[in-house]
């Protein structure tokens, strides 16, 4: 489920008035409701426990506590007589007689159960169990030694023999097989987004636009009686986080139809992020529409991420598969909807650099950094980014451990702070905690077992060696051992604050929350000491691509073209080195200066202390034996500090850095006498908003600090407006104010709220005619500009659905899937402006940022009227005010003509081979009129190294404009103080500039300005 729909799924999966005690029976499919999706779409009418659990009885296999005991490795035995079990229960996969179960012949089973989560619980568990069982992943105690042919004995090629007498030749192989492709008629889409439920038995008939039920008769997915109608939207976590699993089946198997529709479905996701790089949660799968504009790191989108990381390691060093086998029966596909996946985006690094441009954005949209109280993320807009909710939920702890595998220590460190600031306030994460109000965020406080939190705990723990993590952990099992422990088995929390159970135990408890346990206290556990890449699946499983499948480099080390607008940084792919242990310390994460923003932002100096809670937890040791002092004297994990910390983790003189706080404040102008307040005073345009009457206007304005590219230069501080009225605004969207209308209300006096031109940089207008190529109906090829004249950003991608038989697809959820999308794009990227029409009357323009000079010859720009900003519909608006354009032969080095300042207003000149001062010098007298020489424009090439005779390197990034050096009056050529000092800029580009000012048929300028507020820049305001 998603964002909109979040908070229904979750009370009807944990309703708070329908506490039941403790049933100790199976929890099993909900038949007479089959809309109760929260449990349905998981249990699919098999042991999904057992399947989920045999990966973790494999790792408690390498253990030595239950070696004592009769000499007999248990977790070993229950493993190998829980496949067993398995097999007598649904078959072994096989065409054979052994393939009938006494449940049923592998999953045929009629059963609507959810793509993602059978793959990550059924498909994962089967492929990893098998994984373990081959010897493909360390077992303690176990050598898997292949049985040979005899002649009287006809031995499956590869069979292992166990001590229960069982033998293993795939079974568990041949069953995820079967499993994953009664999943596969949920892949024919157009979008390649799957369909988010399927039957396990008739497929998708549910799902009237499936190409598979073309024909209700003959369609390859037959006819349930009264199929229920089906919605279409799905997640980016659900349709993107199939990779890990699918792609270690394939290459198992062989078959590669599973990892081409995996890759397929998580590119089709990542192809549709908004323009800052972010996807959202609920997509649609037929249409391809964003369904919500919300999007974070938590519910919906959590694996997404994790699985652009994790293919990047799963598939180092693996071949790419070569292509795609016929399209046989038992691919219930077509061959059409199976396409190769282009080949740069087979590769290991594809994803990784899929996962380093989603950080980037996330961490620039959507993370609270050090500025804040204490470092968190919020759910923001997925076009602008702007803030929508400002909650943390428990799957979002899974990103810390995410980035202490990618190498992103510190900023893994202190989210992963606040995440156990929580927990130690709860004995427990809730869903959904506000850290805004402090408390639980609309009544989502329980906790069904999840295990991001000690998922990310134990990764911190590999890669600090931290004893802190040890502590964390030690609290975590205390707190499910006395909160959680019933007569048969473990209960999840229905709420957290008063500790009432649920009737409910989660097969990823098992499967997940006790193995990063296991895993976090067994320092020597074989996993970890494994130098493979292998990885953790979302659902706890370990995967690794077989030895056989797996050579010393990739196959293809073809980069994607994804991080070509990001610089390369060589330190951003290096592990870093663990925090250094302050002196007389134990450990660095509790000698931090900001462990106490973390715990004051989940107010944990606010709750009571041990010394002061009474509990009851003395008469409840009595009756579970299984709970121990050491249990009962942690009852609210808190101390006379503000954590369950061990008293030689702290600092003696440890001290607390000071809490940043971020000065906000509201400038509200007046509303005008007889101004009507309508949707014409605020204007959505491409990258902000533009406003056309500050009447009434309420700007909301934050403190920031944009962190510096140099290191010589520190961070420059400034305010940003953050909302305009009632309307939030992203960290990159500007807001735009007419110069007019800054001047009309806006008193230079206010100190509040000023205008400063800016003395060093302009923006050079130039109009250009349009191409002689360029008919009326087609599209030019210059960008589109927009009210602020800035570039345009791309649209998204916007797919046309049709039937197989031509016709428009129409659905209601299409229709308001589409509906939805559109109403997304007006808000924040409106569609490009129609192209100018290649006529006299409306040329190209352009805006080039050109530098003034400075020093003692630097003179003043005309006092001549500016050029406008292009109007609402994005065409040049308002004339230039020069049209007669000189082009200086070679550098400007000799005499020009008399008549080139007499009859021209622009001379262009190349920088270079003499000084700024010499090229005005060669310039002849003139007499000053509006036809003669306003404006001189220098062109600087790239191609210029060294340093020029006028004094200024060029070897400074192309990027940075640097100011021209007129050191001395001007001359004219006699010698002669010059009556009439000449205008000059200077602008990057070299010889493209110089092409197009050659092309140009009127220049002209517009002034910067910048406002500030109590003397600090305000960044993001731009006034036109």
């Amino acid at each position: 489920m998603f964002y909109h729909g979040y908070d229904n799924y979750m009370k009807h999966a944990f309703p708070e008035d329908e506490l039941r005690p403790i049933s100790c029976i199976p929890l099993t499919r909900d038949r007479a409701n089959p809309g109760h999706i929260e449990l349905n779409d998981a249990l699919g009418n098999y042991s999904l426990t057992l399947i989920d659990s045999l990966s973790t009885l494999a790792i408690m296999t390498s253990t030595s506590a239950d070696n004592k005991v009769k000499k007999q490795n248990r977790a070993l035995l229950a493993f190998q007589e829980g496949v067993k079990a398995l097999v007598e229960q649904y078959g072994d996969g096989s065409e054979g007689v052994g393939a009938i179960g006494n449940r049923a012949r592998g999953f045929d089973l009629d059963s609507k159960v959810q793509v993602f989560e059978t793959v990550i619980r059924g498909v994962g568990g089967l492929v990893s169990a098998h994984l373990f069982a081959v010897g493909e992943l360390p077992m303690g105690g176990y050598k898997p030694k292949m049985l040979k042919k005899k002649k009287t004995t006809e031995m499956p090629r590869g069979a292992i023999k166990w001590p229960n007498k069982f033998i293993y030749d795939g079974q568990l192989l041949r069953l995820a097989d079967g499993l994953a492709r009664r999943l596969l008629p949920a892949f024919v889409t157009a979008t390649g987004l799957p369909y988010p439920r399927v039957n396990l038995r008739y497929g998708v008939p549910f799902y009237s636009n499936s190409p598979l039920n073309a024909n209700a008769e003959t369609g390859e997915c037959p006819r349930t009686p009264n199929p229920s109608a089906e919605i279409t939207e799905t997640c980016s976590a659900g349709a993107g986080s199939l990779v890990l699993e699918f792609t270690t089946l394939s290459r198992l198997t062989g078959d590669p139809v599973f990892e081409q529709v995996a890759k397929r479905a998580f590119w089709a996701v990542w192809e549709r992020k908004s323009t800052i790089g972010l996807v959202g949660s609920g997509i649609d799968a037929e249409s391809g529409y964003w369904t919500t504009p919300y999007t974070g790191i938590g519910a919906g989108i959590d694996s997404f991420y994790e699985y652009a990381a994790k293919a990047s390691v799963l598939l180092s060093g693996s071949p790419n598969p070569e292509g795609l086998p016929p399209i046989t029966a038992n691919t219930t596909s077509p061959a059409e909807w199976m396409q190769l996946v282009p080949e740069f985006q087979q590769t290991a690094e594809a994803f990784g650099e899929v996962w380093l441009a989603a950080h980037d954005s996330i961490k620039r949209h959507l993370y609270r950094n050090s500025q804040y109280t204490h470092p968190h993320y919020i759910q923001g807009d997925l076009f602008t980014g702007a803030g929508r909710a400002y909650w943390i939920d428990s799957l979002s702890a899974f990103y810390p451990g995410v980035l202490a595998t990618t190498g992103e220590l510190e900023e893994a460190i202190e989210t992963h702070l606040l995440a156990t600031a929580v927990w130690t306030r709860y004995s427990a994460l809730p869903e959904r905690w506000s850290v805004s109000s402090g408390g639980i965020e609309a009544g989502l406080g329980w906790w069904g077992g999840r295990p991001e939190f000690i998922e990310s705990t134990y990764h911190l723990y590999q890669a600090t060696k931290d004893p802190w993590y040890l502590h964390v952990g030690e609290m975590v099992l205390r707190d499910i051992k006395r909160r959680c422990w019933t007569k048969c088995g473990w209960a999840g929390i229905q709420d957290v604050k008063n500790g009432d159970q649920s009737d409910r135990m989660e097969s990823f408890f098992l499967g997940e929350t006790t193995k990063y346990l296991f895993l976090l206290f067994s320092p020597d556990h074989p996993l970890n000491r494994l130098d493979a890449p292998f990885v953790f699946s979302t659902e706890g499983h370990p995967l690794i691509i077989p030895r056989s499948a797996r050579q010393a480099g990739s196959e293809s080390s073809k980069s994607s073209d994804l991080s070509q607008d990001r610089p390369f940084d060589p330190t951003r792919n290096v592990c870093p080195v663990p925090p250094a242990s302050l002196p007389l310390s134990i450990s660095p994460t509790a000698a931090r200066g900001d462990l106490f923003h973390a715990a004051k932002l989940a107010r944990l100096h606010m709750m009571p202390t041990r010394e002061t809670l009474e509990s009851p937890l003395i008469e409840y040791s009595n009756d579970h034996p299984s709970i121990t002092v050491s249990d009962i004297r942690s009852p609210s994990n808190f101390t006379f500090y503000p954590w369950t910390l061990p008293s030689q983790y702290i600092p003696s003189e440890g001290m607390s850095s000071k809490i940043h706080t971020r000065h906000t404040f509201d400038i509200t102008f007046p509303t005008v006498p007889n101004t009507i307040l309508g949707p014409g005073i605020l204007q959505r345009v491409g990258n902000g908003i533009l406003v056309n009457s500050l009447s009434g206007i309420r700007f909301g304005l934050i403190q920031d600090v944009t962190p510096a590219f140099d290191s010589d230069i520190t961070d420059m501080e400034h305010y940003r407006i953050q909302s305009v009225n009632n309307i939030l605004l992203g960290r990159d969207e500007r807001v735009f104010l007419a110069k007019i209308t800054a001047e009309a209300v806006i008193a230079p006096s206010d100190p509040n709220f000023t205008r400063v031109r800016d003395a060093s940089i302009l923006d050079l207008v130039i109009d250009l005619p349009p191409e002689p190529n360029t008919t009326p109906n087609a599209t030019t090829a210059e960008p589109a500009v927009t009210e602020v004249g800035a570039t345009s950003p791309p649209a998204s991608p916007n797919i046309a659905i049709q039937a197989p038989n031509g016709e428009p697809a129409s659905s209601v959820k299409q229709a308001f899937s589409m509906l939805l999308q559109q109403v997304g794009l007006l808000l924040t990227d409106p569609p490009p402006p129609p192209p100018a029409q290649p006529d006299s009357h409306t040329p190209l323009r352009e805006y080039i940022p050109a530098s003034l000079p400075t020093g003692p010859g630097a003179a003043p720009i005309p006092d001549v009227q500016e050029a406008l900003p292009p109007d609402v519909h994005g065409k040049p608006h308002g004339d230039l005010r020069w049209s007669t354009i000189y082009i200086a032969p070679g550098n400007g080095c000799t005499k020009l003509p008399n008549a080139a300042p007499r009859d021209h207003q622009i001379i262009v000149m190349r920088r270079g081979e003499c000084s700024f001062a010499a090229k005005l010098q060669n310039i002849p007298t003139f007499a000053p009129s509006r036809r003669s020489l306003q404006l001189v424009i220098v062109i600087s090439f790239d191609s210029d190294q060294g340093e020029d005779v006028d004094g200024q390197a060029n070897d400074a990034i192309p990027s940075v404009l640097i100011r021209p050096l007129l050191d001395a009056p001007q001359l004219t050529r006699s010698g002669l103080p010059r009556r009439n000092p000449i205008p000059m800029v200077m602008v990057e580009g070299g010889e493209a500039m110089w092409q197009l000012m050659q092309r140009a048929v009127k220049v002209g300028f517009k002034r910067r300005y910048e406002m500030r507020a109590q003397g600090v820049p305000i960044a993001n305001l731009n006034v036109l």
